[in-house]
């Protein structure tokens, strides 16, 4: 088919030089070309790292149970034991006790034998368990005439007395035991004041 000055209209003549196919083409659209290559299947490198990967992973979340496991049972066996050594603390003390029990009952049994016999049985008692607190880490504290002391004294009353300077222990009303560091108790004491 020929135009009015004898030329082929483009897109209608046989395929050869100059020849373009009808319709617009993708860059008269605008259009970019899609250049992205389809992604590519993993290869056999890409799946052993995956591999190694997922055992090394599975590796660790064994490691950690066992390490969790472990801590639980060693907190379980620390506790056991603590209980264990404070039961045998515990009887131990209480054993330690035992020989000043028996002798209160034999001052008790020779008391109507003889009424002094009582009084001495029970001096040498309060001895016994004075001496076995002091092995226990708990000494007595009943001193006179010495500084008054807030870390092992408490003022339970006061006195003025001129011949004594302030703040002595003229008397202790109940004795303390241990010292500042592992104190029972401190001692009731009576402390001495300036006179007015």
């Amino acid at each position: 088919m020929k135009g009015h000055h004898g030329e082929t209209p483009p897109g209608t003549g046989p395929p050869g030089e100059g020849w373009t196919p009808a319709g617009p083409s993708a860059a008269d659209l605008g259009v970019e070309p899609d250049t992205e290559a389809p992604a590519a299947e993993p290869d056999d490198s890409d799946r052993s790292a995956v591999a190694d990967m997922d055992e090394k992973i599975a590796e660790l979340e064994d490691r950690w149970l066992r390490s969790a496991a472990e801590l639980d049972n060693l907190r379980k066996r620390i506790a056991r034991d603590a209980e264990r050594i404070r039961v045998e603390e515990r009887a131990r003390v209480v054993r330690e006790w035992l020989p000043i029990v028996d002798n209160l009952d034999l001052a008790l049994r020779h008391a109507d034998a003889d009424p002094n016999a009582v009084i001495q049985g029970v001096r040498a008692v309060r001895d016994q368990a004075v001496a076995l607190l002091a092995r226990l880490g708990f000494r007595r504290h009943d001193d006179v005439g010495v500084p008054f002391d807030p870390s092992r004294h408490e003022a339970v009353s006061t006195v003025a007395d001129p011949d004594i300077a302030p703040g002595t222990v003229v008397e202790v009303v109940r004795p303390g035991y241990g010292d500042a560091d592992r104190q029972l108790r401190p001692a009731a004491a009576v402390v001495s004041t300036k006179p007015e």
